[in-house]
């Protein structure tokens, strides 16, 4: 098997399912590189923390001659400006003379792709790291109509029906996109039956961040049960 592209991830260390939903939607033809941060908890000073130490992170994925890269902590970007959050990206294009991205500035994308400004936001995070989501959102141009979150740093030990049942919890019927935030959240075997039930596009961390990162490679492609993110360029 020769692989298309190769696309290499930033990964918080405790995270457990960027990888296995990156490499779903990869399917056959594009193979998956992570680079691992150390990260054990969600304070404000370790998040910050992992984006300081995302230049060497980008380095040594650079030597596999990835395609592209993706910083993929959604909450590190959403502590800092929508601006500041696109600068680190060029930053580490820059160090690497690959192309990057990063998870926060990915998903400002793809719900602008999609139309949407209105929307309903669900998260496992604490309340004060959803303030701050908040916040990013707004400054990037969003109303967010409503947002909730779990108040656990188990991210990734929620089940689907929880996940489900949160995200019908905060749609609105002014919203124009559901948005469900977290690396370390399961939510791509969601994503096309929250779509149908709530007649809304759907946008998730790592399904935003595949599709951030191949876009930045000029790769448009549809992927089937991603949802319809994947239907615009």
């Amino acid at each position: 098997m020769n692989w298309q592209t190769k696309l290499g991830i930033i990964v918080p260390s405790w995270n457990t399912v960027m990888e296995y939903e990156f490499q779903r939607m990869a399917g056959a033809s594009i193979s998956v590189h992570s680079q691992r941060i150390k990260h054990t908890d969600d304070s404000e000073k370790s998040l910050l923390w992992l984006s300081t130490q995302a230049p060497d992170a980008a380095t040594l994925l650079s030597h596999a001659k990835v395609n592209a890269i993706c910083h993929g902590c959604t909450a590190s970007g959403f502590l800092k400006s929508p601006q500041e959050d696109i600068e680190q990206a060029r930053s580490l294009q820059s160090l690497t003379g690959i192309p990057c991205v990063t998870s926060a500035s990915s998903i400002a994308q793809a719900m602008k792709s999609l139309g949407a400004r209105k929307i309903s936001v669900a998260s496992p995070y604490e309340p004060w790291l959803n303030e701050r989501v908040k916040h990013y959102l707004e400054q990037a141009g969003f109303e967010v109509l409503a947002i909730k979150g779990l108040g656990t740093q188990a991210h990734g030990s929620i089940s689907a029906p929880v996940i489900k049942e949160l995200a019908h919890e905060v749609m609105r019927d002014e919203s124009q996109a559901l948005f469900i935030s977290c690396s370390n959240f399961r939510t791509l075997e969601l994503i096309a039956e929250l779509e149908f039930e709530t007649g809304r596009p759907v946008v998730t961390s790592n399904q935003a961040s595949m599709w951030g990162t191949l876009r930045a490679i000029g790769d448009s492609r549809e992927i089937a049960g991603a949802g319809r993110l994947f239907l615009t360029s």
